[in-house]
């Protein structure tokens, strides 16, 4: 799972929530940062934040709460 953003408040939000729902599911899977513009832009994304899993971007321009995290997380089992 990677999150897209810069750093600002709603991308450590996003994170935050993305950690939470990897917990609570006991899915196997790490939650990463990506930071650099080149390649948030690599991925289409124009809006941060953004939240990718498994190479696809699920969601992008707002914080996805901790139950939409873990239906994308279902999504993608």
């Amino acid at each position: 799972i990677k999150i897209l953003g810069t750093g600002c408040s709603n991308c450590k939000k996003l994170e935050a929530n993305a950690i939470k729902a990897v917990e609570e599911l006991g899915a196997d899977a790490t939650v990463e940062k990506v930071t650099d513009m080149k390649d948030i832009m690599g991925y289409g994304v124009m809006r941060t934040p953004a939240i990718v899993i498994n190479e696809k971007v699920k969601m992008y321009g707002k914080v996805c709460t901790v139950d939409e995290i873990k239906k994308y997380i279902n999504d993608e089992k």
